[in-house]
């Protein structure tokens, strides 16, 4: 992984469409501890299963770049509050993670490194070159292994808080793709929703957030798919709000 807690694939155009992942990577820095088994790196509660590929596919299309964090959220959780309890997770989805018991210096620290750097490097990256619009992706699983009798049907969820503009838009593109399309499903974004408050909502830019199934995107093929169909429907978003 590289020093910095994130990082830009493809060239931001003024007026494009930025592809903002903040789970997209499962990696923990050499001189941190978590105290976990290192299976544990490849489930769901350490990264967002098939974002980054996906992410970078669709940085491939011109005028469309990708932001991605560079680290685990096991490490630190950069789509949480500064002061919520889950910035420095204790425990995920019933694995407790030991290394993360820290003392108020240690989770300073962790803030200083990674959460203060890549929400500075996204508001600089937006002040500087507005987009048209913002596609927040994640993933989500089938069911959670806490929860194992709460199936998830939907292929894709459009979550938002308080400004719809953009879910309005794009549930109609995705249900005619033929999905199950879930609105505030598989959760709400009134609940999850921090990193797009923050620089989305905050000073009214334009942001669709979209969470996709993981055995959507858990091969090439699929990943493939949801590139392509991602990038036609984010254009069609997008084109709504350029004046």
């Amino acid at each position: 992984m590289t020093d910095a807690p994130f990082r830009l694939i493809g060239t931001p155009r003024f007026g494009g469409v930025l592809v903002v992942s903040d789970h997209a990577s499962n990696q923990v820095p050499a001189d941190i501890d978590l105290g976990i088994d290192p299976a544990m790196l490849d489930l769901h509660i350490a990264s967002d299963i098939g974002v980054r590929q996906v992410g970078e596919l669709m940085a491939e299309r011109a005028g469309i770049a990708a932001f991605q964090c560079t680290v685990s959220r096991l490490v630190c959780d950069v789509n949480r509050e500064e002061h919520a309890p889950g910035l420095i997770p204790i425990a995920s989805d019933g694995h407790a993670i030991p290394g993360n018991a820290l003392d108020h210096a240690g989770h300073e620290a962790r803030k200083t490194r990674f959460y203060h750097p890549y929400h500075d490097a996204l508001a600089d990256l937006l002040d500087h070159c507005p987009q048209a619009l913002i596609l927040s992706l994640h993933s989500f699983t089938p069911n959670l292994a806490s929860h194992p009798e709460e199936q998830r049907p939907w292929q894709v969820g459009v979550l938002y808080n308080s400004d719809d503009r953009a879910a309005r838009l794009a549930i109609p593109m995705l249900e005619a793709e033929g999905l199950i399309v879930g609105d505030q499903q598989p959760y709400s974004g009134h609940l999850l929703n921090y990193t797009m408050n923050r620089h989305a909502e905050a000073d009214g830019r334009p942001y669709l957030g979209i969470e996709i199934r993981q055995d959507e995107i858990d091969s090439a093929k699929g990943q493939a798919i949801w590139a392509e169909r991602l990038w036609r429907i984010a254009n069609r978003v997008a084109v709504q709000f350029v004046t």
